[in-house]
């Protein structure tokens, strides 16, 4: 079902894609007809208001996220943002036979970082960066057996309805009791930040059997899982999966910050390399042979929730929808977006309000029932741009940020048909999206604008008589997430405006400010900018 749900998808996109195109050469055609080799169009450009505002956001959804961050970030501007993090997990064999005359040897945990190569020395040993870390300080970072049971289900609810968990330690139908997450410590380390050193793995002879990436590794005390899971073979806890879950109801990763600092970092927790495997050797099956090594792999799966707690330096303001606002603040993790409205669509449920009435006019012409004729003008480009607030923004800013259908919380045309949409998130649909420019074209210069373009989606206005909605506007960790998985519910209120937000804002803990449709500054105000063409006689 859902490869056919994906086919359908792509097809549809494909349909949309052709009839613009035939759109556009019916559009050309009518406005260029017999003047061809003659130049008879003007290049202009045009200018136009719109509204733009800050939303703060409540707590948001934060179950099975496909990634997950774990540590505290201290923004410069907007504050500290702590993360932790708790999973359930599974067995890699049911109902397990250990063998006898069990020695458990050691129990590792392994999460690998994210991570690159960036050098290869003369004695093998690799240099690596780590991506998507955020600071550079330590906290104490804490791992709890986990007590508290992550339903599936809402039980308040008819239907198998999945039952959500939120950043502030919610969930559709309770409060999630903190010292249920905090069972017995498993581990704890008052100094610890990610390192960027490749792990080494020796045998009895000192000699190096394997190098490995970057990773959280961490190696436990042996009572606690010789009494939790080798103690257990044979009995009901370890026979089924349910019966596995809801007796070892997994592992909960606590960070305190250390002087309100730290460092933060995104890491796979359903990767297959992320696990906690047990060692052990048992009695040979043949009398006088050696004893036999052998492994128990403990996988994260499940329901896997982060919990953020944001204390930020200043509330972040309520725009105003009416007039908009002087500054956009953005905010990831939970904090904040911003929505933008062109031409006043709020006026009715068709966003025929008389400022896009006045607009359309000016661009096509339409029949009785307001239904597209020809056009008057052809829009080359149209584009939003946001600039940097450089007196608030230290250089911390985001490279991407995501603009997207607001009522729908869906991509916009332009996203699907942007030529440069590939895997590499920051260099994948730029066209569209464009990065943040920063002065001298440094990673380390000041963050100046984001062009964002939105020629498509004005076009799908003016051609297709598509509902003039509103936009949001987010911080984005990866652009390509959007592409694939639906957006996420926001603690609110049914009615509110925004009540889903971007996956890929939630996967960061950045922020910038951006000047707004409202400020004085005349050079950064916020405008909608198009480029179109249109007959000289």
């Amino acid at each position: 079902m859902k490869n056919i749900k994906f086919a359908l998808k792509n097809i549809a996109i494909l349909a949309l894609l052709i009839s613009s195109f035939i759109a556009c050469d019916k559009d050309f055609a009518t406005v260029g007809s017999d003047i061809i080799g003659q130049n008879n169009f003007d290049s202009e450009r045009q200018k136009f208001e719109v509204i733009a505002y800050t939303n703060p956001l409540g707590p948001v959804q934060t179950n099975n996220l496909p990634l997950n961050y774990l540590g505290a970030y201290n923004d410069p501007l907007y504050g500290l943002t702590s993360a932790n993090f708790v999973s359930q997990v599974s067995s890699s064999l049911l109902a397990p036979d250990f063998g006898t005359n069990v020695e458990l040897d050691s129990v590792i945990l392994t999460v690998p970082y994210f991570s690159r190569r960036t050098e290869v020395n003369a004695d093998g040993t690799t240099i690596y960066k780590l991506d998507s870390l955020f600071g550079s300080g330590q906290v104490q970072l804490e791992i709890f057996e986990n007590k508290y049971f992550l339903s599936d289900f809402d039980p308040n609810v008819e239907f198998d309805t999945p039952l959500r968990y939120f950043s502030n330690m919610t969930s559709s139908s309770s409060t999630i009791n903190p010292t249920l997450l905090e069972g017995t410590p498993l581990y704890s380390n008052p100094n610890f930040t990610p390192s960027n050193e490749e792990i080494e793995l020796w045998n009895e002879e000192d000699e190096v059997t394997e190098r490995l990436a970057p990773a959280l590794r961490v190696k436990f005390d042996n009572e606690f899982w010789q009494t939790k899971i080798i103690a257990k073979q044979g009995q009901p806890e370890l026979s089924n999966a349910n019966q596995f879950s809801n007796y070892f109801r997994g592992l909960y990763f606590k960070v305190t910050p250390i002087n309100d600092d730290g460092s933060l970092i995104l890491m796979n927790f359903g990767s297959s390399a992320a696990n906690i495997t047990l060692y052990y050797t048992k009695d040979p099956f043949t009398e006088g042979a050696d004893r036999v090594q052998s492994t128990y792999v403990i996988n994260f799966s499940g329901n896997r929730v982060n919990f953020l707690n944001n204390q930020f330096n200043f509330a972040i303001p309520e725009g105003n929808p009416v007039t908009g606002d002087e500054k956009l603040y953005l905010k990831g993790g939970g904090g904040s977006t911003a929505v933008i409205d062109i031409f006043n669509s709020g006026t009715n449920e068709n966003g025929y309000s008389p400022e896009f009435t006045s607009f359309k006019n000016d661009f096509v012409e339409t029949d009785a029932d307001g239904k597209f004729v020809k056009a008057k003008r052809l829009v080359n480009e149209a584009n939003l741009v946001f600039y940097v607030d450089q007196t608030l923004v230290e250089g911390n800013e985001p490279n991407r940020i995501y603009l997207y259908d607001l009522k729908n919380g869906t991509p916009l045309l332009d996203y699907f048909v942007d030529a440069i949409n590939n895997n590499i998130p920051a260099n994948s649909v730029v066209n569209h999206l464009g990065p943040l420019q920063r002065v001298g074209n440094t990673p380390s210069g000041e963050g100046i604008k984001y062009k964002i373009r939105i020629t498509e989606h004005i076009n799908n206005l003016l051609l297709r008589d598509s509902t003039n909605v509103k936009l949001g506007l987010a911080v984005s960790a990866n652009v390509n997430l959007e592409n694939t998985i639906p957006q996420y519910k926001v603690l609110t209120t049914d009615d509110a405006l925004v009540n889903k937000i971007p996956v890929s804002s939630i996967l960061t803990p950045r922020g910038t400010v951006l000047y707004g449709n409202n400020t004085t500054d005349e050079q950064k105000k916020l405008y909608l900018e198009i480029y179109y063409t249109e007959p000289n006689n």
